[in-house]
């Protein structure tokens, strides 16, 4: 199946600051912030999850180089979201607030994640 050019990639319920869990891969188990989102590829960098080794040429931020351990991109399907409320993994839905506002919400709690 090829993607059309005017296709918008698939909206995400995590964003960039969210505390996420890893729910699969070789990093299950471990939580992290997230550093980036890839929307395009579906992917997300989190904070001290799926570390790998990157072996850099010397350059004027580091003159000898040598190998840097550094966070690879996770596949969004991997993470879910840490209620803010319980700590526990989530689900995300979305709710209308006071003001009208469409926001994500808890499934877990229903609480609003800020």
């Amino acid at each position: 199946m090829e993607k059309k050019k005017h296709e918008q990639p698939a909206k995400l319920k995590i964003r960039k600051g969210d505390l996420v869990k890893v729910i699969a891969g070789d990093s299950k188990g471990s939580q992290g912030k997230i550093l980036e989102v890839i929307l395009e590829k579906g992917r997300a960098i989190v904070e001290g999850v799926n570390m790998v080794s990157k072996h850099t040429k010397p350059n004027a931020a580091s003159p000898n180089g040598g190998i840097v351990k550094m966070e690879a991109a996770i596949h969004t399907s991997n993470l879910m979201l840490v209620d803010p409320k319980s700590g526990k993994p989530t689900r995300v839905g979305r709710k209308k607030n006071e003001a009208g506002k469409l926001v994500r919400v808890s499934k877990r709690s229903g609480e609003e994640i800020k």
